[in-house]
């Protein structure tokens, strides 16, 4: 029906015209005076106008309903819903807005994902030491948020907190290869200046130093656009350089400075680490252990009196509470360090090739650090305690060793 009222409308000044002039040659043939010096001419053309005026106004008159029909049927349609779905919405955004241009931004939404919540959370605990409660906790929150088909926001914008070197960092890298996401890491003290650091992410605009290209945080949610983003130590970036990821988490985009475009975070999952208030968060922990509500209560207010922006806070999808390492959790830790280290130099460690001895001793070792102490301190007394044997162990052309404890100092072995 619409391109039948779109000819007519066309047809329309046709119409008019054959009218008009029908109008004039019965008026000639009625009034002209006979012998007048135009009668042959004009008299033959009123004649012949005369003769198809009857088809003439059948034709203006169909024009005319078929017009009035289109018309009277196009307002019904704005006025009350199409039973086609979704149709009468879309003729409404064809008149309001640009349908193709929200056409395009609804196909770039995410699709739903659907993961395996306990797969996930046993992955990470096989490598996040004495975090379990943490590890199921995200597995279930990324699960829940990467099922939404369409998100304005980010999947996820996460807290980790608690004392340093306790897998908080970690856990991020665990995530993006569980995953098999980009990791874009950013260590945050990098950036306390306001200004420069605002423009080390987010580009420079047009007509200052670096606007040819685009900020290490845009470029690299521009190419990776469903990154783990892992922003350590977030409390150390200046304050300025914390307010402008407020549209990523709010809006779900964050715009480069240099061209103005804007890049969406609606893919992404940004970790936020932090060492604030770790005193008062550990007592926490213990004091409301059985209680998860109350617990994300607290620590959000003792974040709050650390220096925590409450803008910033709240926009944080949750926050996660890491415990201290102790007991059988950090000689867990301390085996993985030193498989690491060995794996470091070339080398293989053999089943139970890591001599009881040697883990009490690291143990006894870093708690005398006190508190304090962290899985970084593990790695530097594993280095002390065995980086020499291990080379020599490499130049004898051994690949896999053990390690045992003789006489106060370490010595690879080859395996049987």
């Amino acid at each position: 029906m619409r391109w039948l009222t779109s000819l007519a409308t066309r047809l329309m000044p046709v119409a008019f015209l054959v009218i008009a002039m029908i109008a004039v040659a019965q008026f000639w043939l009625q009034h002209a005076p006979s012998g007048h010096a135009f009668d042959g001419y004009l008299g033959k053309t009123a004649t012949y106008l005369h003769t198809y005026a009857w088809w003439a106004m059948g034709l203006s008159i169909a024009l005319w309903l078929v017009f009035f029909m289109g018309f009277f049927n196009e307002r019904q349609r704005l006025v009350q819903p199409d039973s086609g779905e979704g149709s009468y919405f879309m003729d409404i955004l064809d008149r309001l807005t640009n349908r193709t241009a929200l056409e395009a931004r609804l196909n770039d939404q995410p699709d739903a994902v659907f993961i395996d919540a306990e797969q996930l959370a046993q992955t990470l605990k096989s490598k996040v030491i004495g975090q379990d409660a943490v590890c199921e906790d995200m597995a279930a929150q990324i699960r829940r948020r990467l099922a939404l088909k369409q998100r304005g926001k980010p999947v996820g914008v996460f807290l980790l907190a608690g004392p340093p070197g306790t897998g908080k960092t970690y856990l991020a890298k665990c995530l993006s290869n569980s995953l098999q996401r980009k990791l874009l890491h950013f260590d945050m003290t990098q950036f306390a200046s306001g200004g420069h650091g605002a423009t080390q992410l987010f580009g420079s605009a047009k007509g200052y130093v670096g606007s040819d290209a685009y900020g290490k945080l845009t470029a690299g949610l521009r190419d990776a656009p469903d990154a783990v983003v892992l922003l350590d130590e977030i409390e150390k970036a200046h304050a300025d350089v914390q307010k402008n990821f407020l549209t990523a988490w709010n809006d779900g985009f964050v715009t480069e400075a240099s061209d103005g475009k804007q890049i969406s975070t609606t893919q992404s999952i940004f970790i936020l680490t932090t060492n604030a208030a770790t005193d008062t968060l550990h007592s926490l922990i213990e004091r409301h252990a059985n209680d998860a509500e109350e617990l994300r209560r607290t620590s959000t207010n003792a974040l709050r009196e650390s220096g925590f922006a409450a803008e910033i806070i709240n926009r944080l999808d949750r926050i996660f509470i890491f415990r201290s390492l102790s007991g059988l959790d950090v000689a867990r830790v301390t085996a993985l360090e030193i498989e690491s280290m060995i794996k470091g130099y070339g080398l293989d460690v053999a089943l139970g090739g890591i001599d009881p001895e040697l883990l009490l001793d690291m143990m006894r070792r870093q708690g005398k650090l006190g508190s304090a102490a962290s899985a970084r301190d593990l790695v530097r007394l594993a280095e002390e305690s065995i980086a020499d044997t291990l080379i020599e162990a490499k130049q004898k052309g051994h690949s896999e060793v053990s390690l045992v404890a003789v006489g106060g100092r370490v010595v690879a072995r080859p395996a049987a």
